[in-house]
């Protein structure tokens, strides 16, 4: 994935708001609104509801960026290949927020060239132009809480120091999330936010987001649109309503939970999606 998606699995520390070394798990301490967690280790599921339950493992996932994306398969699925898979734990599930947890040390997907070089570490002019290749890795340091509320066009997620010291929120700009049997599909888009905890805030990845306008996996409407977004995010800040004012800094996750697995079949198109 493009941005911060793409080296976050990797290893490449103290940008973009990122935790370092090797966050854990506490203990059993709830935010307002954060629900505490169910049986742990169980599998994602279609569910009479369409919810999840807390403890379910699914998988939170990137299709690749390309020219004309938003076009669609005829199953309804978007016609482009997974980027980054995360298998994250379900915190919260219901019709305001979906909140999932990734764990320390979770094996995750992310995209490398097809050399293996690490994207950042390619030059913007030709990080998008050459070949990809999806990578097996291990999620790098502290854990991270991401929060979605639907049709939002960002992601909130949170960041801690080792020590539970809450560092940062990240808001990352996206493709409203799209719910399957398994999990979650969206489309990284490249610009993001942090946010710090004096309610501080910062674009990030312009640069990023610059770039893949000028390798043509966004076109300028597309472009428009996704700044747009940007500023009703920065709106949002402003405001510090839900979910910046809910209390997650203060969640823990339960220690009985155990870290998903990647499954083999991680890239597979979802038999059918909805929003």
């Amino acid at each position: 994935m493009h941005g911060p998606d793409a080296t976050l699995d990797g290893g490449r520390n103290g940008r973009n708001g990122r935790s370092s070394g090797n966050g854990g798990n506490g203990g059993n301490g709830r935010a307002e609104g954060a629900e505490g967690a169910g049986e742990a280790g169980r599998t994602g599921r279609d569910v009479t509801d369409g919810r999840w339950t807390p403890g379910d493992h699914i998988l939170w996932r990137y299709r690749a960026n390309a020219p004309g994306a938003g076009s669609t398969a005829e199953d309804g699925a978007p016609a482009r290949t997974v980027a980054v898979c995360r298998p994250v734990t379900v915190v919260r599930d219901d019709a305001e927020t979906l909140a999932v947890w990734v764990a320390p040390d979770t094996e995750c997907v992310r995209p490398v060239l097809a050399d293996g070089t690490e994207l950042h570490r390619e030059p913007l002019v030709t990080r998008y132009t050459k070949p990809h290749r999806p990578l097996r890795t291990r999620w790098f340091g502290a854990g991270v809480l991401k929060l979605a509320r639907p049709g939002e066009p960002w992601s909130v997620w949170l960041f801690w120091e080792n020590d539970w010291t809450f560092r940062s929120f990240y808001v990352n700009l996206e493709a409203p999330r799209v719910r399957w049997a398994g999990g979650v599909d969206s489309e990284d888009h490249y610009l993001d936010l942090v946010v710090h905890p004096d309610r501080s805030w910062e674009w990030r990845d312009e640069d990023e987001f610059a770039a893949a306008q000028r390798a043509g996996l966004m076109s300028a409407a597309r472009a428009a649109a996704v700044r747009d977004a940007g500023r009703q995010a920065v709106d949002a800040i402003g405001a510090w309503g839900p979910p910046f004012s809910a209390g997650w800094e203060r969640w823990r996750p339960d220690p009985k939970w155990t870290v998903p697995l990647l499954p083999a079949d991680w890239d597979r198109t979802p038999a059918r999606l909805s929003s």
